[in-house]
């Protein structure tokens, strides 16, 4: 792979990529996770769900040896990961419960403490355990202080070093997962969590079609790894939150030579799934092995903005 796209658009920096997409930083700024959950699961966010079976396949593999992986969650958020892979939850389930009456009226404090009660309740499956890695403090904070992760690193390493104390707390993970944040950090920060890796980590990485990933794959290449496509299959994320992003997105999937046709012109963002591993590795237990295909793609979905050919030609609409 190198690091361009197929009409040779240079994608090191993602930000040209990302105007195509709306911006959803105000939910990540909040002492609770109420608002994620609101205003993602308007928009039948699904990626956690979705990629739920394959991720569990992978931590099977992985922990061939007996001993239960620990998984880095780059861009973990409020702990969605952590909490659909460590006890019988989902983000739909999550996502009616926030909505409840009775949880919205509730201060942030009084949901922290309710929460760290309501997942202590739930049986843990064990199938790994978590750290998490995010910009934003407030998410770190509540899925640390609820218990969701076992710990958490608050950094940007597209800009910034690891400090030493971060850097003892990412070097522990066995696996590095993402489930949407290629795009807003790239191969900058996997550069950075490498250099510190005790042991040999695999990576999960789940990317929207629009931010080609061959700059990340280089990147773990220099450190020996093989990255693997899922071939024949793709993630649903969520659906266009309005029609401008999803022309703005259809134009960008078009530039890197990407065909839409049914996919993100259906009304939905897709991922594709890579996994990169150490040569040795990956030559041992091919992908095809131990890795089959889940998608979202017939799943009950609210409106989706598709294009309609009409007289006056090609209009966007809402489909119910």
């Amino acid at each position: 792979m190198d690091n361009t796209g197929r009409l040779g658009i240079v994608i090191d920096d993602y930000g040209e990529i990302n105007t195509a997409k709306a911006n959803f930083d105000e939910i990540y700024v909040m002492d609770d996770p109420r608002s994620y959950y609101s205003v993602l699961g308007g928009l039948d966010y699904m990626i956690p769900d979705v990629a739920a079976p394959v991720i569990r396949q992978v931590l099977a593999a992985k922990a061939s040896d007996g001993k239960k992986p620990i998984v880095l969650d780059v861009g973990c958020s409020y702990g969605i990961n952590a909490a659909v892979h460590r006890f019988p939850l989902s983000f739909d389930t999550l996502r009616r419960r926030y909505a409840r009456r009775e949880l919205v009226e509730l201060s942030s404090d009084d949901l922290l403490r309710l929460d760290a009660n309501y997942f202590a309740a739930w049986p843990d499956r064990g199938l790994a355990s978590f750290i998490g890695l995010d910009v934003s403090e407030p998410a770190i904070l509540y899925a640390k202080s609820v218990g969701l992760i076992a710990d958490g690193v608050i950094a940007d390493l597209e800009e910034n070093e690891l400090t030493s104390d971060a850097a003892r707390i990412v070097s522990r993970a066995d696996v590095i997962l993402s489930t949407g944040c290629i795009g807003y950090l790239g191969e900058a920060t996997f550069r950075k969590l490498l250099a510190q890796m005790k042991r040999r980590p695999w990576v999960i990485s789940f990317v929207l079609r629009m931010f080609p990933f061959d700059g990340v794959a280089h990147a773990l290449g220099e450190h020996g790894y093989v990255t693997e496509h899922l071939d024949g299959a793709t993630f649903i994320q969520r659906r266009f939150r309005n029609g401008d992003e999803f022309e703005r997105t259809l134009q960008t999937l078009a530039a890197l030579g990407k065909d839409t046709h049914d996919l993100e012109a259906e009304g939905l963002y897709h991922a594709d799934l890579y996994i990169s591993r150490p040569a040795g590795e990956a030559a041992q237990l091919p992908l095809c092995d131990f890795v089959s295909i889940a998608s979202g793609r017939y799943r009950s979905f609210g409106p989706r903005y598709v294009h309609v050919e009409t007289e006056e030609g090609k209009l966007v609409t809402l489909e119910p």
